[in-house]
């Protein structure tokens, strides 16, 4: 097993555990045993607890924008109204399932707060999302996007804490994009 594969055992082993039984969960003895991997090699990878959540976090953000950036890049070209947009974006959203992986960023920005040594990875994370919105708003002839981009993310970002923590969908993300960017830039239809 490589370098660079035990890495990546540690960190979705390290993303399972805080997403199912939060950050005080994750010791290295428990991502070894998870993991697969040896116990030394852990802190190998990561001298500290702080340094493999960053890790782990920037590793989550950096997929997931990836597959976001390739999802816009399809509709790109497709001339995609804010409409088609706002109801992709509800159907993304809607489609993601609440494993661990996907539980385990809330409880690492939750943590950043507690931890300065996560700030910065967090506030690289959600300048990645912040980017990624403000270029799809680019795309859809938005007005200074990068204004509305982080507003956009939070509002996201907060009705999907809001259906983990409720198990509640009703709240339609669509509606609530459309509200914001028309009553931001646009005029109504």
């Amino acid at each position: 097993m490589g370098s660079t594969e035990v890495r990546d055992r540690i960190l979705a082993a390290a993303l399972r555990i805080v997403g199912t039984d939060g950050v005080p969960a994750v010791t290295n003895r428990r991502i070894a045993a998870e993991a697969g991997v040896s116990l030394g090699s852990i802190t190998y990878h990561f001298p500290t607890q702080s340094d493999l959540l960053r890790a782990a976090l920037t590793g989550f953000v950096a997929e997931e924008t990836t597959r976001l950036r390739d999802l816009a890049e399809t509709y790109r070209d497709k001339g995609l109204s804010l409409e088609d947009a706002a109801a992709l974006t509800e159907q993304v959203a809607r489609d993601l399932d609440f494993s661990a992986e996907r539980i385990a960023p809330f409880e690492i920005y939750i943590q950043a707060g507690r931890d300065p040594e996560l700030r910065e990875a967090s506030a690289e994370c959600f300048a990645a999302y912040d980017e990624l919105t403000a270029t799809i708003l680019t795309a859809l002839g938005v007005p200074q996007p990068e204004s509305l981009a982080p507003t956009l993310v939070a509002n996201i970002a907060g009705l999907q804490l809001r259906r983990l923590a409720t198990g509640d969908a009703g709240q339609d993300i669509s509606t609530a994009i459309l509200q914001l960017v028309r009553g931001a830039y646009l005029p109504a239809p």
